[in-house]
């Protein structure tokens, strides 16, 4: 889990140890700023995202103090030459500021129109398709993606497990139908590559749903000696998730819409990938419908069958919309719940203005405190069964809105 990039600004590295980076302008949660003692050069009352410059020992700071709260760093990292001044540093207050005014703006249509997306008609043929999820399958994904020594963006060979995932995505779609095509996407930011499968839509192909989980890992142990990360939780399980979910749709007929499934590079370093994929995409206007982030799906922290729904830096409509569709076909407890600011890919879409959804493995504060450190491993505490469960959302939500009309009022 981690952080992004705004206003055609590449992030730097957020996740590496203090040492290891220099001093950098960032944006990060105001309340968690204060608490760690940091002055903040500009702040957005509204967002409550604040614009401040960090020297590597707060960085350090800023670090740990997340890491005792539960969250990953909280803080997205911006360019640190030239530094950001003036009008541009408010520029990304103020776009940030745009964001949540779109997300009030979409509860309020939703509230005058209740009931607009939170009932669905159960099809069979998804209640078919559901139970072909393989608990099975997900062990075997999880173990081998985080066979992996580490699958850092920055390590050594960052695309040795993103070439390794490609080839076995290439056999999986091999024999389908209708066009389907696996490819790397290279970034300016970071020299790991993301993957993207797209399943082009029947008859509404510029309509787009996506599906996304990062495929990076890393090891932020300050106290640790070990350099693994086999980041088996984060974030080999919702990676493992979407590879199950493919599997299965690519064997149900072609979708009206077109379905893309992303496995994103260098989160942990800062939402590196998907913060040039959804900018690139606002920029060349796709219309992407919805934006589906899984990460973190394996540690029932709040109990089996409970998820944490994060209702920040998300849709209002499409939190509506999967409560329906928990409700026809998933069962599970759904809490609400906040990840701060920037915690995953789906921030990197929201920001451009794209509606996204982050069911997350549990609350927030029940997470799996292992992650980051050579200890997130598959172990006793790992239940394939709960991770199953967000293979089954990430295919109802491709077969159901992949069929439908559904969309942000």
């Amino acid at each position: 889990m981690r952080s992004s990039s705004l206003v055609g600004l590449v992030a730097v590295l957020v996740c590496l140890p203090a040492s290891a980076v220099a001093s950098v302008p960032v944006l990060a949660d105001a309340t968690l700023l204060k608490k760690a003692g940091i002055p903040l050069r500009d702040f957005d009352p509204e967002t409550g995202v604040a614009l401040t410059e960090l020297r590597p020992e707060q960085q350090r700071r800023l670090q740990e103090l997340a890491h005792e709260e539960g969250r990953c760093g909280g803080f997205e990292a911006l360019p640190a030459q030239p530094w950001l001044k003036g009008e541009d540093g408010r520029q990304a207050l103020l776009d940030l500021r745009a964001a949540r005014r779109r997300t009030e703006a979409e509860a309020e249509a939703l509230r005058r129109s209740p009931g607009r997306a939170g009932t669905l008609e159960r099809k069979p043929e998804i209640e078919a398709a559901l139970k072909q999820v393989s608990e099975e399958n997900l062990r075997a994904w999880v173990g081998w993606f985080s066979s992996f020594a580490d699958r850092f963006n920055q390590g050594s060979q960052p695309n040795a497990p993103v070439e390794a995932l490609q080839a076995k995505l290439k056999e999986l779609v091999r024999s389908t139908p209708f066009a389907v095509s696996v490819e790397t996407i290279a970034h300016q930011s970071t020299p790991q590559k993301s993957l993207r499968v797209r399943i082009a839509g029947k008859s509404r192909p510029k309509e787009i749903v996506v599906l996304g989980a990062h495929l990076d890992s890393i090891n932020q142990d300050f106290w640790g000696s070990s350099p693994l990360a086999p980041g088996a939780d984060d974030n080999a399980s919702g990676s493992s998730n979407l590879y199950e979910a493919l599997r299965i749709l690519v064997q149900q007929p072609q979708p009206e819409r077109t379905v893309e499934f992303f496995w994103y590079a260098g989160e942990e370093s800062g939402l590196l990938g998907s913060a040039e994929i959804a900018k690139s995409y606002k920029g060349a206007s796709q219309r992407v419908v919805a934006v589906l982030q899984l990460d973190m799906t394996l540690f029932p922290g709040s109990g089996e069958g409970t998820l944490g729904s994060m209702t920040d830096f998300t849709s209002p409509w499409l939190r509506q919309y999967f409560a329906g569709l928990n409700a026809a076909y998933i069962g599970a407890k759904i809490v609400d719940d906040q990840c701060g600011y920037g915690c995953s890919d789906h921030a990197s879409w929201h920001r451009q203005g794209y509606p996204a959804l982050m069911p997350f493995e549990a609350t927030f504060g029940d997470m799996n405190h292992k992650l980051h450190t050579a200890k997130d491993l598959i172990d006793s505490s790992s239940s394939f069964r709960h991770s199953a469960m967000f293979a089954r959302i990430a295919l109802a939500f491709a077969m159901d809105l992949g069929n439908s009309t559904a969309q942000a009022p």
